[in-house]
């Protein structure tokens, strides 16, 4: 007889729960690549490369067929990556997970049209509403220039998983600036699952700051409740004043040395980036197709209670884009007290030179409350990278003097 996993309550699963979904099967790897437990965040489960990468010509979406269908028509050739192999700039890569998942159908779901779920997944879900996934880069993956999705087969749209998906995982990869050297078990992505989409509103949001702060000025002063931005999220923007070492943020060089995704805290900034340091003006030009790190202008924290993604964001004549979209844990940016981190900003200008300006909205924040709360959060207990950041580069560079 199969156990019952209990959705009571909407939201994003937390990290117990994710693993209540590996034991009965509904997420897993194989039986020379079982989950580990270093895998699991508060709020999401990294993803991780599997044996084998596809040099496609270009990037797709299956559609109608599966991914395999569609690399049998696109591929130039494949490798090996279970001792390393280097992915080159700007072409096309996909590699399978090592993940599986396999979403069943709810025993009590009022949505009825998804498949149910294989039949190796041991328990039933008594919930309200059938299970969604959504996959997003990791903070390193974006601060890499590594542009990154997950795909699954007969999907239409990119790093979103259907109710009732049952098969395999892939992602996409694209290296920007840096060629990089990557392996079996490496891991560029990770996945939430949710259970309804409970997405916060603006009223909502505006509540929560004003009991529970959420952005916090340079002071590390609770930003006022008049001069948050709301629309569909929260807003947040570049800062261009001075930084650590008179540093306002980075551009990556062309024409680097590979990047060894195993060597961490091994890589000499200068040897990759060029900073770019203040000046008197408040105002920075970018170079068109050049990729730039900055930090935001104001501090945020996400409450336990509560779990965050920021949300890719163009303007509007399509110049800049800017963020590569990340998931922001429950606990990131600590407490009050702890006065929040800088969110790190990964920027591209497209065709033509863009100008920004210090405090030019960049970003816009998307909350969901969590199901539960996690049974630990974001922060030195689980060695998180970016906990109390400020402007940093991906953890396999030296940090500054």
């Amino acid at each position: 007889m199969k156990q019952d996993i209990v959705l009571r309550t909407k939201g994003i699963l937390p990290v117990q729960k994710l693993k209540e979904l590996v034991d009965a099967g509904v997420i897993s790897g194989s039986e020379d690549y079982p989950i580990e437990e270093d895998q699991f965040q508060p709020n999401s489960i990294d993803l991780r490369l599997g044996e084998k990468a596809y040099r496609v010509r270009s990037s797709f979406l299956p559609e109608n067929e599966t991914v395999h269908q569609k690399i049998d028509k696109l591929h130039q050739y494949s490798f090996s990556i279970t001792d390393g192999a280097v992915l080159e700039p700007n072409c096309v890569y996909i590699i399978p997970l090592l993940e599986n998942l396999n979403l069943p159908e709810s025993h009590f779901s009022t949505n009825k049209t998804s498949p149910a779920g294989s039949p190796d997944v041991r328990a039933r879900l008594i919930s309200n509403e059938n299970l969604t996934a959504k996959a997003n880069p990791k903070s390193t993956t974006g601060r890499l220039d590594i542009f990154t999705r997950v795909i699954t087969d007969y999907s239409h749209r990119f790093e979103e998983i259907e109710p009732g998906y049952n098969g395999n995982l892939y992602l996409e990869v694209v290296p920007k600036s840096f060629p990089i050297k990557v392996k079996t078990g490496h891991r560029l992505n990770q996945l939430r699952l949710r259970h309804g989409l409970q997405v916060l509103s603006d009223e909502e949001l505006l509540r929560i700051h004003g009991a529970d702060p959420l952005l916090f000025n340079s002071d590390g002063s609770p930003l006022d409740m008049d001069k948050i931005k709301v629309n569909n999220g929260l807003f947040m923007s570049v800062n261009l004043q001075v930084e650590s070492n008179n540093i306002l943020g980075y551009k990556a060089k062309k024409h680097r040395d590979l990047i060894d995704l195993d060597h961490i805290n091994h890589y000499e900034i200068s040897d990759f980036w060029e900073p770019i340091y203040s000046g008197n003006e408040d105002h920075l030009i970018l170079e068109p197709e050049a990729f730039y790190i900055f930090a935001s202008r104001e501090r945020c924290r996400i409450p336990k209670h509560l779990a965050a993604e920021m949300i890719a964001y163009d303007t509007g004549s399509g110049e800049l884009r800017t963020h590569y979209a990340g998931f922001f844990d429950s606990g990131f940016g600590g407490d009050i007290k702890d006065k929040g981190a800088r969110a790190v900003l990964e920027v591209r200008s497209h065709d033509v030179p863009f100008l920004i300006e210090d405090g030019q909205t960049f970003c816009s924040m998307r909350f969901e409350p969590n199901m539960e709360t996690p049974e630990f959060t974001y922060g030195s207990s689980i060695k998180s990278n970016y906990q109390g950041q400020g402007l940093k580069l991906g953890k396999h560079f030296k940090s500054p003097a």
